[in-house]
């Protein structure tokens, strides 16, 4: 086994599987990439939010890489075990006028600079310890849980494809389960894989929902293996950790309507309204909150013609009751 590393300016802007490896490794490798920030430091802890008016929107989420996997062809899986990561003491979110679940409701651009935790503070998955104040006046803290929101292969496909989206090769998949001691398992679609990883997240709530987590430059150590047997991954699969402690408690709100996306909406703008009225938050500081606290998740989805979709957040945030 050998150990690698990627560059910062080994990076690349789209899927794409002409593009030529950054390096060559054997399966079972490891190897430490060092990124910066979904806005590919377009964004600084001295930025406002005047910052996000000229921002390249083309040059956001790049990834680095690509690694290049010997002996990983198409039809194999490549394992990717997340062996540590550690992010910068910094990070931010933001709204994006036209991008997130509620762009609509969202139109003025707002912009959060978080302080984290010192850099020379191991960073586990557990979050023991570790977390980011969103609001210290109100008692208002985030446990850390890094992860890294793009990881992918190359697809089969020929020719570019944005790294915003994700993909059956995963890419963009924005999952917060994937931190430390996850593992995740990719399809290989061309030979080598051409696996790329990048947009560090220092905490984030499943379904990202104002469109970004608490954003920061991230270092992260990946072991990369092909495995042969199992040709049913077609989609990214992992293992992982419980997210939150086994006593959590929650508080829920739902949408309930015929259409998934419409119901999912309610879900999230009840939540704001909640946080506005029992927390004296304002309408945009809920958006973030939600985005880098609150879990989607589909609670009712058979007794048609409505769905059930709740949104839960852990009461835990909430230091002063």
């Amino acid at each position: 086994m050998s150990i690698h590393a990627v560059k910062r300016s080994q990076c690349h802007l789209a899927w794409d599987n002409s593009i030529p490896p950054a390096i060559h490794v054997a399966s079972g490798d490891t190897i430490t990439f060092d990124c910066l920030d979904a806005s590919n430091g377009q964004i600084t802890p001295t930025s406002t939010a005047s910052t996000l008016a000229s921002l390249t929107l083309t040059s956001l989420d790049q990834v680095n890489g690509p690694v290049f996997v010997a002996g990983a062809e198409p039809g194999d899986t490549l394992r990717v075990d997340v062996l540590e990561v550690r992010v910068a003491e910094w990070g931010w979110s933001a709204l994006i006028p036209g991008f997130g679940l509620l762009a609509d409701e969202f139109p003025v651009p707002a912009l959060k600079i978080w302080s984290l935790p010192p850099e020379d503070m191991p960073v586990r998955a557990e979050g023991e310890g570790r977390y980011a104040w969103f609001d210290e006046r109100r008692g208002i803290r985030i446990p850390l849980r890094p992860f890294a929101g793009e990881m992918g292969v190359a697809p089969g496909k020929t020719g570019a494809h944005s790294t915003i989206p994700p993909y059956r090769t995963g890419g963009n998949v924005d999952t917060r389960h994937l931190t430390e001691g996850s593992v995740l398992y990719l399809p290989v679609e061309v030979d080598g894989a051409l696996f790329s990883i990048g947009d560090g997240h220092a905490a984030q709530g499943d379904g990202e929902v104002c469109g970004t987590a608490i954003e920061t430059p991230m270092k992260v150590t990946v072991r990369l293996t092909v495995v042969k047997d199992k040709r049913y991954v077609k989609t990214p699969h992992f293992i992982s950790r419980n997210p939150h402690p086994t006593d959590e408690q929650f508080y829920t709100t739902t949408g309930v309507d015929s259409d998934i996306r419409e119901a999912t909406r309610a879900a999230v703008r009840h939540m704001i309204e909640f946080l506005e009225t029992d927390y004296g938050l304002s309408k945009v500081d809920a958006y973030m909150l939600c985005s880098v606290a609150g879990d989607l998740r589909m609670h009712e989805v058979v007794d048609m013609p409505n769905y059930v979709i709740g949104f839960m957040l852990p009461k835990s945030i909430f230091t002063k009751g």
